[in-house]
């Protein structure tokens, strides 16, 4: 059973491997001859009504496949081996799979009805694996991340309903002549609503965190390539529509202080999958800020590269859960360097490809996009949130770093840290290998001419500035440990504040769905329970009961009952006899 199990897993590793490289050389072709194929598949054709199933392949799209392809056939090869006491590992493999396909749906889709399949797919099969550990704790993540996504998928069925008046649900062929259009001004504004449920931003972002409560592979397919990059890539396909848009102005806003959140509420974590969530979470405001500001191929840029080192940090998290007998504090881990080498150097080089650590991955997409923002005419909130969030992204990875690599083991005397699991590390090496070399591959093939950005030298050195100060600021924190400085800096409330999202749980869903079960609660206790069960019901049921009880006492075979009844009707007859001779 366990061989076939493994096979299993070795069998889909080898299929996504493969269409990864597939995917690869057709995307080379399509760039070189600047190529698109929009292919249609009528399904069926019933009088005038036709349902047409219809895929675009581009180089935008094949790309992003390639790197789906990748990672999941990474994530599926180290599953094998940190699944491997899973007595269901088929039905997760089944799973991940049915990600990946939904995924693809979403991806090759230029039809709105099929990217409402992909993107319900996403949402549904997301929910099954976040509740894969059954357990109280993951059925509410699993409810709370389901219920989010939902609300996605009620602003596409409206775009669907809207994009009627048009007679095709091809959005491919209104991008551009229909973008002043009533309509589609509409359709603009549901598309963005429906993006940042997908992808987390204020005021859906508790879901995300939550959603921790999935096994580590999981975590690392969802936060690197799949369900939070949905919205993202939605946006990059409609942004034609929604350039001069004010709504879009309002998105800058709200993915800028996604971003600034995330980044704080990081450094006041002590869960090492929660802090690598939040950190996703940054990096999504900043995709979708970039993204506001009318650069889609630079936020697809970062989308790719980030998915590299984000999948690479999850891996490398779940070793280290492993071998700490799935403890997850930082506080109680320390020193691992010194005995897991190997998966401390795929941590700490996917953590400065996060940081933007010049020539890795996130070097080339993260200056040029800062440079961009400097380029810009933004007024100074929006400049100063995306230089703070940097500097903050720089805080919290290298907390995470001392925590993990340079302060004393803290778990128990008797330990047993190994760093021999090759399935793992295999997995690891390669994607350590696209953590470094992608950034500057995909800049060559993404933007066929460099840019060049002309900035005052300080401007050209912000970046450098803000990342020094946010690496002093977590090196001076790990070491005084933060919760003991917030007795003399902040306010228990402050930190609170800053600590749990900026109450984003209890605003998004506590504050909203409690109030409404407790005058539920009250209708079921007083209405339900109360008038209405007394006079209806449980009142009639009680009538009956008595009532059966005086009957059953007749039915009962008893002489005397009967003899009683016998002398009570002779009484009865004498007494009429006597009224009616009177």
């Amino acid at each position: 059973m366990n061989n076939m199990k493994y096979s299993i897993c070795f069998i889909s590793f080898i299929f996504l491997f493969l269409m990864s490289m597939i995917n690869f050389f057709f995307m080379m072709y399509f760039i070189m001859n600047n190529m698109v194929i929009l292919l249609e598949w009528e399904i069926i054709s019933f009088n005038s009504m036709t349902i047409i199933m219809s895929i675009l392949l581009d180089w935008m799209s094949l790309l992003f496949m390639m790197f789906v392809f990748l990672i999941s056939s990474v994530v599926i090869y180290y599953s094998k081996s940190y699944m491997s006491s899973e007595l269901n590992l088929m039905r997760f493999i089944i799973l991940v799979l049915l990600f990946v396909f939904s995924m693809m749906l979403l991806i090759i889709s230029p039809n709105i009805i099929s990217i409402l399949l992909g993107w319900d797919g996403l949402g549904l099969v997301s929910y099954c694996l976040v509740i894969y550990y059954q357990n109280l704790k993951s059925y509410n993540a699993g409810m709370l991340t389901a219920l989010s996504n939902r609300i996605g998928d009620v602003f596409i069925l409206m775009v669907i309903s809207w994009m009627m008046n048009y007679g095709s649900w091809n959005y491919i062929f209104y991008l551009e002549f229909m973008s002043n259009d009533w309509e589609m001004i509409m359709i603009s504004s549901l598309i963005i609503m429906a993006a940042m449920t997908k992808s987390a931003q204020i005021p859906f972002s508790s879901w995300l965190p939550a959603a921790m409560a999935a096994p580590t592979p999981v975590s690392a397919l969802v936060h690197s390539s799949t369900l939070v990059t949905a919205g993202v890539y939605l946006l990059i396909r409609f942004n034609m529509l929604l350039i001069d848009m004010f709504f879009l102005k309002l998105l800058l806003m709200l993915s800028g202080l996604t971003m600034f959140m995330a980044g704080i509420s990081a450094n006041y974590e002590f869960d090492l999958k929660k802090i690598i969530a939040l950190s996703t979470l940054s990096q999504l405001g900043l995709m979708m800020s970039i993204l506001s500001m009318g650069l889609p191929n630079l936020a697809f840029f970062h989308l790719l590269t980030h998915a590299m080192f984000k999948a690479l940090l999850f891996m490398c998290a779940g070793v280290i859960i492993h071998m700490m007998n799935d403890m997850q504090d930082i506080r109680f881990m320390g020193g691992i360097s010194l005995y897991v080498p190997l998966t401390s150097l795929c941590l700490n080089i996917s953590n400065m490809a996060l940081c933007g650590i010049p020539f890795l991955a996130g070097f080339y997409s993260k200056d040029l996009i800062l440079e961009m923002v400097s380029f810009s005419e933004l007024n100074l909130s929006i400049f100063f949130l995306y230089y703070i969030s940097t500097g903050l992204t720089m805080f919290y990875s290298l907390r995470l770093m001392m925590y993990l690599m340079v302060d004393d083991y803290n778990l128990m005397s008797i330990y047993n840290l190994y760093d021999e699991d090759y399935t793992m590390l295999k997995s690891m090496f390669t994607l350590l290998f696209m953590s470094i070399i992608s950034g500057s591959f995909l800049s060559w093939f993404i933007f066929s001419y460099p840019y060049m950005i002309y900035l005052p030298f300080n401007l050209k050195m912000m970046v450098i500035y803000v990342s020094l100060l946010g690496g002093l600021m977590g090196y001076l924190i790990s070491n005084m440990k933060i919760y003991s400085i917030n007795k003399f800096i902040l306010t228990y409330n402050l930190s609170n504040f800053l600590c749990l999202m900026w109450f984003m749980p209890n605003l998004s869903t506590y504050g909203l769905s409690y109030y409404f079960l407790n005058f539920s609660q009250n209708l079921l206790k007083n209405i339900d329970l109360g008038w209405s069960e007394l006079y209806s019901g449980f009142g009639m049921t009680k009538i009956l009961k008595k009532y059966s009880v005086f009957y059953m006492i007749y039915q009962v075979n008893i002489f005397k009952i009967y003899l009683f009844s016998f002398i009570i009707w002779m009484m009865m007859i004498l007494f009429m006899l006597l009224l009616f001779s009177n």
